[in-house]
């Protein structure tokens, strides 16, 4: 396993003396609701825990949760998403996928769970609430939805008290690092899962960041956000507001008309020297609201001539009424910011300093 904590939690219950082994054969339990499978001990250290595969539909009949809505008391779960157990449903009866990581239980008494060394067996009892799903409760209730059976890897701890289990959860769902969006973002076109509008904002984001002549060159970062840059994430969050204004348009075309736009923006930040500002996402995804509003005057005053000086004959005279200091305050959205511009464009009042920081 490579969750951080499954191999040293302080609290785990450590080792006892053979007390969970037991002399009998598993064949001599009740075959009716006793369950069988080799498992191998897994011992890190003074703790112990079992590694061993279930068939998912098992899991699903053997497991359970105790959200914190039903036992605010004791309860420490979240409260189920079925439309994610439904996803994950989906994703395994399509029989094309697999769910690689291991679900991570505590055997509760009525499991009766013991292990047998000669055997190498685990034995537990069929019952519902024999195990408490400590991590992969989304999908054990996909698994009970899904129509289809799949092998599950499962980690087994034995004998942990509630305190135990409460720490054991809280570990696993406070020190896993999730994989950046952005990452997610190149893993779906490398596994050629992309929808067209994806591809589409995927290759307008690849231009402005290796294009020598690209208004957002140095303030682009791919796969992971920084600090004064635009992520791809934030990028796709800002095109997508406007990405009815592109149907149909290749990503050559979409980046010849906003690197024109974007760089006349540029420019009347730069009348208060505050260019640098455009990588601010606020700021950016407001600017970006604003295009299709630009972009129909230069259309009806230049017959849809999307040139860097047509912009700026409309954006120039709205940025020289800007203030040096005027950027999103804090607590400010993009779509109150671009409502406000949209009038100041409109009307060509002047943008009151308070809404400003």
């Amino acid at each position: 396993m490579d969750r951080d904590t499954i191999g040293d939690l302080a609290d785990s219950h450590p080792l006892p003396h053979d007390a969970e082994f037991s002399a009998a054969s598993p064949r001599d339990a009740a075959k009716a609701k006793t369950i069988s499978e080799r498992a191998l001990i897994v011992t890190q250290g003074k703790h112990r825990f079992y590694s061993l595969v279930l068939p998912s539909d098992l899991l699903a009949q053997t497991c359970t949760v105790e959200a914190r809505a039903e036992n605010p008391a004791d309860g420490f779960q979240r409260l189920l998403d079925e439309r994610r157990a439904r996803s994950i449903a989906r994703y395994i009866d399509a029989g094309l996928g697999t769910v690689p990581g291991a679900v991570v239980l505590s055997a509760q008494t009525r499991a009766h769970l013991s292990y047998d060394k000669d055997d190498g067996a685990l034995t537990f009892r069929k019952d519902p609430k024999a195990f408490l799903i400590i991590d992969g409760q989304h999908r054990v209730f996909g698994f009970k939805l899904a129509k289809s059976s799949v092998s599950v890897p499962v980690v087994i701890y034995n004998r942990l008290t509630r305190a135990q289990e409460c720490r054991l959860f809280m570990d696993i769902n406070t020190k896993q690092r999730p994989v950046p969006n952005e990452l997610l973002l190149d893993i779906r076109r490398l596994s050629e899962l992309e929808t067209e509008t994806e591809a589409l904002l995927h290759n307008v984001f690849d231009a402005f960041h290796t294009r020598e002549d690209s208004a957002l060159a140095g303030f682009l970062s791919p796969a992971e956000r920084k600090k004064g840059m635009i992520s791809r994430v934030t990028f796709n969050a800002a095109l997508r507001s406007i990405k009815g204004a592109f149907d149909g348009a290749p990503a050559e075309e979409v980046y010849v008309v906003l690197n024109a736009y974007i760089l006349a923006c540029r420019h009347g930040l730069g009348l208060h020297a505050i260019d640098q500002n455009i990588a601010n996402p606020v700021l950016f995804k407001a600017l970006m609201l604003l295009f299709t509003n630009v972009a129909g005057r230069v259309a009806d005053r230049h017959g849809g001539q999307y040139t860097v000086r047509n912009f700026e004959e409309v954006l120039v005279p709205f940025f020289r009424r800007l203030k040096k200091s005027d950027l999103p305050r804090a607590g400010m959205t993009h779509i109150m910011l671009h409502e406000h511009y949209s009038k100041a464009l409109s009307a060509g009042f002047l943008l009151k300093q308070w809404l400003f920081a």
